[in-house]
């Protein structure tokens, strides 16, 4: 493959990558990496470090409209990101000492793991109650969005705000870890124990994974991981096709999104560990 033909490939493919990223709240490295290294063959530490720098593309391409359209929970996002930053630098030190192999099969047991948490709630009723919580209620978490699909505006109460908080070290441990953003993992955490709307989540972690990138993407830059010539035009690619999902995420069924969500957390958790226990 000459040159020109692998940066046109490798632009092509973040674009899909940063449309599915800002639709389901996952930051496009849960695509990229998988095409990257399995289509493409780049290592995996290299494409890692291209994930990380779209992630932060995908963050700043989405993040200001979800804000604008009141999507992204902003108090949210703010108390869940003292643990996530603080774990996006663990798992960036981890980065370095974990092999290659190893970093595959963790990468396909998160993804199979947020698959089966999402798959438990989609018979799940939307109007369940929410548990009240002190901690919630004092910080002001609750709000609410207008839904293009019902037509309404829909009220929420956000619960469980710790557990959230220590799901979200993991999730950050994750994405410093495997460079994807992590927002498979954080979309679930909000979506199944703190209760927030999945529309909500998926926003919300969309402003959430570019803060929790950018504090792992130094060590990567550091350590050599971050290739120009591949993180180019992944960035690039990445931010287009994150603008254009944004204007969209009101209008989708949450249905829809949530079987489009587990669907692609099933197909990259399989080629993910056949790829790691094959070797």
């Amino acid at each position: 493959m000459t040159p020109f033909l692998f940066v046109t490939v490798v632009f092509a493919i973040s674009v899909a990558a940063g449309l599915l990223g800002s639709l389901l709240g996952l930051g496009g490295g849960l695509i990229l990496v998988p095409v990257l290294t399995l289509l493409l063959k780049v290592d995996i530490r290299y494409a890692v470090g291209a994930s990380i720098v779209s992630v932060i593309a995908t963050s700043s391409g989405a993040a200001a409209a979800y804000l604008r359209e009141r999507l992204a929970n902003l108090r949210v996002a703010m108390f869940l990101e003292l643990a996530t930053t603080a774990g996006a630098l663990t798992g960036a030190f981890l980065a370095g000492v974990v092999g290659g192999r190893g970093l595959y099969l963790v990468f396909g047991a998160v993804m199979a793991y947020s698959a089966v948490a999402m798959l438990r709630k989609l018979g799940a009723r939307a109007d369940a109650p929410v548990p009240a919580d002190a901690l919630a209620d004092r910080l002001a978490l609750h709000s609410s969005y207008f839904d293009e699909d019902s037509g309404g505006e829909v009220d929420y109460r956000v619960t469980r705000p710790l557990t959230g908080l220590g799901l979200m070290y993991v999730a950050g441990t994750v994405s410093g870890l495997l460079g994807i953003g992590s927002g498979a993992l954080k979309v679930p955490a909000m979506d199944l124990a703190m209760r927030l709307p999945l529309k909500v989540s998926t926003a919300t972690s969309n402003f959430m994974i570019g803060v929790t990138a950018a504090a792992s993407a130094g060590l990567y830059f550091a350590r050599g991981d971050i290739d120009p010539f591949i993180a180019s035009p992944v960035c690039l690619g990445v931010t287009v096709g994150a603008f254009a999902g944004s204007r969209y995420l009101k209008k989708l069924r949450s249905g829809w999104l949530r079987v489009l969500f587990v669907g692609v957390l099933l197909w990259v958790a399989f080629e993910m560990l056949r790829k790691g226990w094959t070797g």
